[in-house]
């Protein structure tokens, strides 16, 4: 069977950060919590078992831990330096998404979190 004809996903859910990120200056000095999840699918290619044929999620883990520790008023640039890191190490990336939760967010109300997300499509698909 022709590996065309599967596609691989590799991910990593809620992984947890403290950063600074906010357009408040109050938000950048006080800090809270935040989730990221990074989803990326491919076509798979050679030895299963050799990690240079995929995409090692430890590498996506540490990109989204520097990433987050860069302190930016929006996270919609956050967002957007995880994928352009991401796809700029795995160019063979037929499709990445990077989604970034805001945990209880200081605003009125009781708030679970807000929510920006990017998708990126290869023109390879």
């Amino acid at each position: 069977m022709n590996s065309q004809n599967f596609t691989q996903t590799v991910a990593l859910r809620d992984v947890k950060c403290y950063a600074y990120h906010g357009f408040y200056p109050e938000e950048q000095l006080t800090g809270i919590y935040f989730s990221v999840d990074i989803v990326v699918n491919f076509v798979p290619k050679g030895d299963t078992e050799d990690i240079e044929q995929t995409v090692n999620y430890e590498v996506l883990n540490n990109i989204i831990i520097e990433e987050m520790q860069r302190t930016q008023k929006m996270l919609e640039t956050v967002v957007r330096r995880i994928i352009d890191r991401v796809i700029s190490g795995y160019p063979f990336l037929r499709t990445a998404e990077v989604s970034i939760k805001k945990l209880s967010p200081p605003m009125p109300g009781q708030v679970g979190h807000s929510f920006v997300q990017l998708k990126y499509c290869s023109d390879n698909n």
